[in-house]
């Protein structure tokens, strides 16, 4: 028997842009929480989930595998990462030795046009804080487009695309914690104000002012999330 002809409407890499979407959509699950620390990731299960085929459901979970946010288990099996102190402490120690090179070559670097990005993402996120409240407390995916959003503006002239895709990949690994870290703030103004004296330590030129603040303001997340007197 004959085998049967390809749908003349599939593109060829129909196969790759459905590992693609598998592997956005289970990121997305895993990120807001739907998909728990921990969880097995049956195939069987996602391939009902997300109407997507076994064999592309696979290839986007080994995608997330270099993403630090899926772990391989047996025979071709998945399990979603686990949270942990030390898990969250290699994110800030990477996220910190990448950005803090990153500013100084943007400082160096940047224009007016760089500057005004800065003030244009910092301005946007107070706006939506002041439409929203504490929304942007709860992990609020507008929200946190616009908070990373600000943090590529900061690195945004350094001319290191390596760089920011860096960036932007600590950035996504480090939601999960963040998500707990913002729970816990009590004021968008208080938010906000961390944020602008970064921005203005930035754009004074000051390198080496900039680099311990922004060091700093990574580390929050862990004296957030795991306080030093908590034991953890």
């Amino acid at each position: 028997m004959p085998a049967p002809a390809r749908n003349p409407g599939q593109p060829a890499s129909e196969a790759g842009t459905l590992s693609e979407r598998a592997a956005t959509l289970v990121e997305q699950d895993i990120l807001a929480g739907h998909l728990a620390p921990g969880a097995r990731l049956g195939i069987v299960d996602l391939v009902e989930r997300y109407e997507i085929g076994a064999t592309p459901l696979r290839e986007g979970l080994s995608r997330l595998i270099s993403r630090g946010l899926i772990v391989g288990i047996g025979q071709r099996g998945f399990r979603v990462a686990e949270v942990s102190r030390q898990d969250l402490d290699d994110i800030t120690c990477m996220r910190t030795a990448v950005e803090i090179e990153a500013i100084r070559l943007a400082i160096a670097q940047g224009d007016d046009a760089w500057e005004a990005g800065i003030l244009s993402a910092l301005h946007q996120m107070r706006r939506h804080i002041e439409r929203t409240g504490n929304e942007f407390r709860e992990g609020a995916e507008d929200f946190d487009r616009l908070h990373k959003g600000f943090h590529t503006a900061l690195l945004g002239a350094c001319g290191s695309r390596r760089m920011l895709a860096a960036h932007s990949d600590l950035y996504d690994q480090a939601y999960r914690y963040r998500r707990v870290m913002m729970r816990q703030f009590d004021s968008g103004k208080k938010f906000v104000r961390a944020h602008q004296l970064l921005a203005d330590c930035v754009l004074s030129r000051d390198i080496p002012g900039a680099q311990a603040m922004l060091a700093e303001h990574l580390r929050s997340t862990i004296n957030f999330v795991y306080p030093p007197d908590s034991g953890n």
